[in-house]
């Protein structure tokens, strides 16, 4: 049997180059995805990889590295959409139109075009899966950085729903979404932290692993320092009240 095929993007560095080398030593052979062309050959040299250049807020460009990384493997069995850009503004008072549109860009766009380019390829071969990475930030407010919030809700939200409608479909649909972790994103805001303990990137590829491991379809998993990764438990959203005026049952709850 052929080895699995994964594809990761923004595959150059930080989260990316961890989940790549994680990967490789669970035994995936790996298409290193990357607008950086120097970091996306570093890094597959160094897990025995194919190296893509690719813009990801092209639709065209996305498509055409998932058919190059699945002619190489001849199949592909995982992607995780993982390229991902700050915001820098609150969106309130401050909009940089083009900024934000940069960020939407990459963020958000990136992952609707992998996970459409990838499908055909993941239904075949028994099934696979996605992975996109959104953030903390995808589950709860975060101040100062409204743009890029709403980017990672927006993953969140697109994960939840395609999950839902592949039921019965052999691929799974997931996101991960990590405290701030000590990469070259967050440079130009770490000292602001203060003394709040940080992740590594190493710490996010394990909880990739666990997910391609053991996650199912749907869910959002959390990545704290000093916890075990897992999935975040939504709670339902309030139903219509019966005719009898009860309180109504909350979806999802028992």
């Amino acid at each position: 049997m052929s080895k699995h095929v994964a594809l990761v993007t923004g595959g150059g560095g930080g989260i990316g180059a961890a989940v790549c080398a994680r990967l490789a030593a669970d035994g995936h052979r790996v298409a290193v995805v990357d607008r950086d062309a120097a970091a996306a050959a570093r890094v597959a040299e160094e897990c025995g990889g194919l190296a893509i250049v690719c813009d990801v807020t092209s639709d065209v460009a996305v498509k055409a590295a998932v058919d190059e990384a699945t002619a190489w493997g001849g199949r592909l069995d995982l992607v995780v959409l993982n390229a991902g850009s700050t915001g820098g503004q609150s969106g309130v008072d401050d909009l940089d139109v083009a900024a934000y549109r940069r960020v939407m860009a990459v963020n958000v766009d990136h992952v609707v075009f992998g996970t459409t380019a990838a499908l055909p390829a993941l239904r075949l071969d028994g099934g696979g899966t996605v992975i996109a990475t959104s953030s903390l930030a995808g589950l709860t407010g975060m101040p100062d950085d409204a743009v890029y919030t709403l980017t990672k809700h927006a993953v969140v939200g697109y994960v939840r729903s395609v999950a839902a409608t592949l039921v019965g479909e052999p691929v799974r649909v997931m996101a991960v979404c990590p405290w701030f972790t000590d990469t070259a994103l967050i440079t130009g805001f770490r000292d602001r932290l203060g003394d709040f303990p940080l992740l590594g990137a190493t710490d996010v590829a394990d909880a990739v692993a666990a997910m391609v491991e053991r996650g199912e379809s749907g869910e959002c998993w959390f990545v704290q320092p000093g916890r075990e990764p897992g999935p975040f438990r939504f709670r339902g959203v309030p139903g219509p009240a019966d005719d009898a005026g009860a309180p109504p049952r909350l979806h999802g709850e028992g």
